[in-house]
Parts: C-alpha cells; sequence; structure tokens
C-alpha cells in the first residue's frame, strides 16, 4: 500500500499526464474532424474547462462524432480526477481533523487502581471496581484500542506498562494500587517499574501457574493472587468425602464471631428438615444470613422450606456456637465410601482439584487432551468414547477444568447422557456462560473471573470482605447512617435491602448479639453487614445517601 506522500505523487503525475494527452489530442481533433486549426495552449483551455466544469467557451458544440465522443470522455475523466482527489486530499484531512487521539495522561485523580489488564474491560475485575464506585485508570500499549476504550467512557491512558513513563502518566504516585493481570513474560516487568515510580504502591498481581508465583514476588508483588488453583480447591470440595463438610474458612467478625458456609450433608441432622423446624437460631444461637440451594442464593428462607442434602448455609456466631451447628450439618456416618472422580483437564485447576482430593477416600481418574503426569486417559472430553473410557458411566463425579466454556458445554452434555446419576461440577472462564452450563446438566458451576474479580477486591480493599470468592456474598462494615435511633426491625433492614446486619461496633466495643426488636442504633454506630453485591448497594442507598 503506497504512503500519503507517495499518494499525492502519484495523483499529480497522474493529472499532469492525462491533461497533456487530452491537450493534444483535443488539438488534434479539432484540427482534423472539425476543420479548426488552434494553438496549443487554446486546446488546453479547454481541457482545464472540462476538468473542472466550468464551461466550453466558444469551440462548442462539435459538429462531428469523434470531437464529441472525445469530450464525452473528457467529462469522464475530469469526474473521475475529481473524486480521486477527494479522495487523496479531503479524507485524509477529515480524517485527522476528527481523529480522536488517545488520552497520554490523567489529571486530578487519586487513590485509584492502576489496571494493567488484557482482558476487557467489561469482565470481572473492571466490573467489580465499578460495582463498588471505585477510580481506576486503564494502561493500554495498543492506539486503536486505547481509543476505543475512550470512547466507551473508560479512564485510559495510552502507553506501554512496562514503561515507568507511562506508569508516571497513570497517577501511579498517587494510586492506591496497581493491578496487573497480563501475559507471564510481561507482568514482573511491569511491577518492576511501578516499584521505581511508586516504591509504596501496592502491586497485587494474578498469575496462572503457580510456579511462576515467587517471580512476581521476587519483582516486588505484594500479593499474587492464583484464582485457577483456588477454584480447583472450591470445585473439590463439592465432591461429598469425609473431609469437605466445611467448603469454605470463616470470616472473623470482631473477636467473638464468624461467618462460614457448611454444606448439609445425607443423613445429618438438620438434612429433611424444614427451616422452622429446624429451629436454626434457638438451637444453636447463630443467625442464618441466607442459603445456596443449587445455584440459587435465597436470602429470606421461607419457614416451610426443607433442608435438602447439599444445601450451603451461610451462618454467623461465636465459634462454640458455630461447632455445634457444624456437627448438625455432618452425617452421623462419616464413612461414605470410595467416591469415583473424574477430573477432566489437567491444566491449573485440575491439579489443584486433584491435590485436594488426594488425603480422602476418593479414586480420581485424570483426563486431558495431552499425556503427562498425573494423566490418566488421554483424549478429548467432548468424545462419549473418551469419557466411557475414563469411567464416567459409572463414576460419582465429573470435575470439568477444560480450557474454553464451550468446550465444557459440549462435555457436559455428552457426560450427562452417559451418566444421568452423575454430579458434574464445572469451572466456567466467565460469568456469563453459567446458565449456559447450568442448561446443559451442570450441577454446580463456579465462573473464573468472578472469582478473580472476588480475590482482587479483598485482596485491595481492606474494608470490602467477602466470604468465598465465588459465592457473591460480601461483609462490609458500615457507618449506621439514617439507621439511627431505630431498631433493626423498625428499619425494616432485611425486608427492604436483603442484608443482614451481624454486628454493632459502638465506642470500640463489638456487640454480636444483635436482637433486631430491642437494640437501638446510637449516632456514632457502626454495623457489620452481610449481603449480596446489590443488597450492600441498596442497603447505601436507603440509609446513607
Amino acid at each position: 500500500m503506497a504512503r500519503p506522500n507517495q499518494s499525492i505523487q502519484y495523483y499529480l503525475t497522474a493529472v499532469v499526464l492525462v491533461t497533456l494527452l487530452f491537450t493534444v489530442s483535443y488539438n488534434f481533433g479539432m484540427q482534423t474532424w472539425e476543420g479548426q486549426s488552434q494553438p496549443l495552449y487554446r486546446s488546453l483551455e479547454v481541457v482545464l474547462q472540462t476538468f473542472t466544469t466550468t464551461g466550453y467557451g466558444g469551440d462548442a458544440p462539435w459538429s462531428s462524432l469523434h470531437m464529441n465522443v472525445l469530450v464525452m470522455v473528457m467529462q469522464v475523466t475530469g469526474i473521475g480526477l475529481i473524486l480521486t482527489g477527494v479522495d487523496v486530499f479531503a479524507v485524509p484531512w477529515l480524517r485527522n481533523a476528527l481523529a480522536v487521539d488517545p488520552p497520554k495522561a490523567v489529571s486530578d485523580v487519586s487513590d485509584h487502581v492502576v489496571v494493567c489488564s488484557r482482558t476487557h474491560p467489561d469482565g470481572a475485575l473492571v466490573g467489580e471496581l465499578e460495582l463498588r464506585d471505585r477510580d481506576y485508570v486503564l494502561v493500554e500499549p495498543d492506539r486503536e484500542t486505547a481509543i476505543d476504550r475512550h470512547r466507551d467512557g473508560y479512564p485510559v491512558v495510552y502507553g506501554d506498562p512496562e514503561s515507568r513513563n507511562s506508569l508516571e502518566r497513570a497517577a501511579i504516585g498517587e494510586a492506591r494500587a496497581l493491578l496487573v493481570d497480563t501475559a507471564a513474560d510481561t507482568t514482573a516487568s511491569i511491577v518492576l517499574a511501578a516499584k521505581e515510580a511508586a516504591p509504596d504502591v501496592s502491586a497485587v498481581t494474578l498469575v496462572e501457574d503457580d510456579d511462576l508465583a515467587e517471580y512476581h514476588r521476587i519483582a516486588g508483588a505484594d500479593e499474587v493472587l492464583s484464582p485457577r488453583a483456588l477454584v480447583g480447591r472450591s470445585l473439590a470440595a463439592q465432591v461429598p468425602t469425609t473431609v469437605s463438610t466445611v467448603v469454605e474458612d470463616g470470616i472473623a467478625i470482631g473477636e467473638d464471631i464468624e461467618l462460614v458456609e457448611l454444606v448439609v450433608r445425607e443423613g445429618s441432622d438438620l438434612a429433611g428438615r424444614s427451616y422452622a423446624d429446624a429451629d436454626v437460631r434457638e438451637r444453636f444461637g447463630v443467625t442464618v444470613v441466607g442459603a445456596w440451594v443449587d445455584a440459587d442464593l435465597e436470602l429470606s428462607i421461607d419457614p416451610d422450606t426443607v433442608i435438602e442434602a447439599g444445601t450451603r448455609l451461610l451462618v454467623a456466631g461465636e465459634p462454640d456456637e458455630l461447632e455445634r451447628i457444624r456437627d448438625a450439618t455432618t452425617a452421623s456416618m462419616h464413612s461414605l465410601g470410595p467416591q469415583d472422580v473424574v477430573i477432566a483437564g489437567n491444566g491449573q485447576t485440575g491439579t489443584a482439584a486433584r491435590r485436594a482430593l488426594a488425603e480422602a477416600d476418593t479414586e480420581v481418574t485424570v483426563l486431558d487432551r495431552e499425556d503427562g503426569p498425573g494423566v490418566d486417559v488421554v483424549g478429548d472430553a467432548r468424545e462419549p468414547e473418551t469419557l466411557d473410557a475414563a469411567g464416567v458411566g459409572d463414576a460419582r463425579v465429573l470435575l470439568l477444568a477444560l480450557g474454553d466454556d464451550t468446550s465444557s458445554v459440549f462435555a457436559t452434555l455428552v457426560a450427562r447422557d452417559r451418566n444421568p446419576d452423575l454430579d458434574i461440577v464445572v469451572r466456567a472462564d466467565e460469568r456469563i456462560d453459567e446458565p449456559k452450563l447450568y442448561r446443559a446438566g451442570a450441577d454446580y458451576v463456579q465462573s473464573l473471573s468472578t472469582i478473580s474479580g472476588r480475590m482482587v477486591v479483598s485482596a485491595l480493599f481492606e474494608d470490602e470482605t467477602v466470604l468465598g470468592y465465588h459465592q457473591r456474598i460480601e461483609v462490609v462494615q458500615l457507618p449506621v447512617g439514617d439507621l439511627s435511633d431505630q431498631t433493626l426491625d423498625e428499619a425494616s433492614v432485611r425486608e427492604t435491602t436483603g442484608c443482614t446486619v451481624l454486628a454493632v461496633e459502638r465506642d470500640g466495643e463489638t456487640i454480636t448479639d444483635v436482637d433486631p426488636y430491642d437494640l437501638v442504633l446510637a449516632p456514632g454506630d457502626e454495623v457489620v453487614v452481610a449481603g449480596t453485591d446489590e443488597d450492600v448497594d441498596a442497603f447505601e442507598e436507603r440509609f446513607l445517601d
């Protein structure tokens, strides 16, 4: 493709040559076909008049067919030259005049997060920041991508994130933190540049391969997150073994209260009873925040709802209270017998799941498309014969940790067809694909993008604690606001926002026995609330705006 200056040269050369050709041709035609001899400059004048559509002077009309054809050809050629001239001169000028230059610096921003990410900002990482109204600046090395981000309204700086200068133009010195989710060969370099520009900035990186985590730390990363490994461990916790009574570690709230998630096992004291009959608060003293039933989180639980085996309860209470309800959710017979588990995918997620199941009474078969350490069956998990070779027909659980969600959907469909009683737990790369996997027959799905965003939030913001990154439940300490001088019942907190108040901070002390009918909140109090993102937003809008 010719460069712009070459195009102009070619165009001007063509105009000169075509003009000379038609001048000679017109002069010859006037003399030969019209019988009128005239100087060349007169013929040149007529050619220019034709090209510029300004008229023909005294030569028109012409009597011969040949001259009329020649003049028509000149007219068409003149129009072509004009249109070509517009493309060569006017279009580039307009393009340059209207072009949007990508921002090369930001101003008047502080306490923000500088984000260097290879993923689209519509993803979970930036989405979690926007959901919490946290300021951020993207650093984008590709000019066209930076322009697109700018046009879409994202705060962006065009520059190389491995360059100290680019990070400084993103106000790294005034930033709260640096978040890096790029290719493995550039992440450490970005952290080094950031620490050189702003030694005190907190650097958080995401890593796909745990073996690279140490390099990030040596480069200066304050926290290295491995969401793929966490997904693997969490998926393994869904396998009913003697070691999987508690899905996640608890979240400490003050000194005396903890928020945990417990799985109700088959044969336990709570399994098969209604919530009213279980009488959890009176029997154990804990507060039930909500319950996960399959993929749905129920915060307002109907008293007549039956607690089925597999239900995951979110409860808050003191250690001895939690111990009592933990016993009530565990099967009286702890030996579940060997469980045959097929893990499809031997990457970071699959490896983490296999290691988590290593100490359980579990027979694990690993399936992967490529042979390697720990792989028992080589093949495509979407193929029926491959799943048969891995023993899916007789297995208790299939854990899918494949490379893309489309493959996971196909593998889920085939596996469900081969074994209708199979428990299928799946890692989804994108949150948007979770419903597809459930429709395909998955029993439990965790989104890698959601977990990544959750891990980042907990790492970046000390005031935002997340219980089980996959659960979309957060615990936040907030001012009492308009709740002052009211009880929780009078303010209808749970009914109007969906949030559960777990504790009250008053004069340096934590009140964990929160009676919604008797405890009147005072000015200066702070409340510890638990709920989904939307619930916490509703709480803030109702009582803090």
